[in-house]
């Protein structure tokens, strides 16, 4: 089976490692990978190279970042990326059997749009999910109406993809692809981390915050209120951050001058999946709006104080705390997970078994 991979963040990349890593080791299948978004960004760490050390060979790399983060630059961006795709689309198609999109945002909804045309199969993971503060909501329910076969995270996703679709054919529940990375990779000891990011982890509050891209013009004014509860916290603070949403500059600026003056605050901008989860597990808690959260922090143990509408639709555990973007109510959930009890390492997302599931699968449907 001959499977081209679209991939646009090192994130969404990240999670899906293990599959990509399974695909590419078993001579069923011919892998291929279409790289962009901000894999080419420098700024974001040009991680294009992260692919290519991987050992995977990138057939194409296509510039799809918009000139800036407003929401006409972004439109922009995506009616620049689906004429990008319908040139690649033309000479892929007899190239490819499978289309496989890691990601909802919304350069990967315009790479698969421009691929309808040409009636090429799409496989979608993690549909059926809802996160009403964020506009790739609208992205993730296109993409899944595009797609020919879903891989889902939990029963009530796959409910809602047959909804979405009209059908249950090819809806496959098969858990978080995140979760297997938790199986495979070798955390970090605190030193080890330290000799990496010159952080030392002493049970710091690990904080990702990023844009609410639905209600984007209230940005500057939730991350104003997140620095205000950090502000009196003693407590070692670890901060990653934003991706390249609408108003991400702002909360970037912010977040880094807040980390500038205050020694308890180290700001990075990628820890990688290594580092990442490996700070998960030195963390105290979780703080912020990221997926992460909702998704992976149950499988370490940990409370998650989740902010804002950015997530809300998706299933949670009873780790995670909602909370609006007020420094009153964050201050409150911090004291709150200091009187909880210890947790259960249970997850509603699955086992770690994911990508198995999903090779075993594409046997049956090649």
């Amino acid at each position: 089976m001959r499977i081209t991979v679209l991939t646009s963040s090192r994130a969404d990349y990240s999670i899906y490692l293990p599959l990509l890593k399974k695909l590419k080791a078993d001579n069923y299948f011919e892998l291929r990978i279409i790289a962009f978004g901000t894999h080419l960004s420098h700024r974001h760490g040009y991680t294009l190279n992260a692919i290519l050390n991987d050992g995977f060979e990138v057939v194409h790399r296509v510039i799809t970042l918009p000139k800036g983060d407003t929401p006409k630059m972004i439109a922009e961006a995506m009616a620049s990326a689906t004429a990008e795709f319908a040139e690649i689309w033309e000479t892929e198609k007899a190239l490819t059997d499978l289309v496989f999109c890691l990601g909802d945002r919304y350069e990967m909804f315009a790479a698969v749009a421009a691929s309808v045309p040409f009636t090429i199969p799409v496989a979608h993971l993690h549909g059926g999910e809802t996160t009403l503060g964020a506009i790739d909501n609208s992205f993730r329910h296109a993409i899944t109406a595009m797609s020919r076969y879903h891989f889902v995270s939990t029963a009530k996703s796959a409910e809602r993809v047959a909804q979405i679709t009209g059908s249950t054919e090819h809806i496959y529940h098969v858990g978080a692809m995140s979760l297997d990375n938790l199986r495979e990779i070798t955390l970090l000891s605190k030193e080890e981390f330290k000799e990496r990011f010159s952080i030392f982890p002493e049970n710091p509050i690990l904080v990702t915050f990023h844009p609410e891209t639905i209600s984007f013009s209230k940005n500057e004014l939730y991350v104003k209120e997140l620095i205000a509860a950090l502000e009196g916290i003693d407590q070692q603070v670890i901060i990653t951050m934003p991706n390249a949403d609408t108003g991400n500059e702002q909360i970037r600026k912010a977040l880094e001058d807040f980390a500038g003056r205050k020694e308890n605050v180290h700001a990075v901008e990628s820890l990688g999946t290594q580092g990442y989860f490996s700070c998960i597990a030195q963390s105290a808690f979780l703080l912020g709006n990221s997926s992460s959260g909702i998704i992976e922090a149950a499988s370490f143990g940990k409370y998650v104080i989740n902010l804002g509408s950015r997530q809300e639709g998706r299933e949670a555990g009873e780790n995670v705390l909602h909370r609006a973007f007020e420094k009153d109510a964050i201050l409150e959930a911090i004291r709150q997970i200091g009187t909880l009890p210890p947790l259960k390492k249970e997850n509603l997302y699955g086992d770690g078994r994911t990508s198995e599931k999903i090779v075993s699968i594409l046997k049956t449907i090649g």
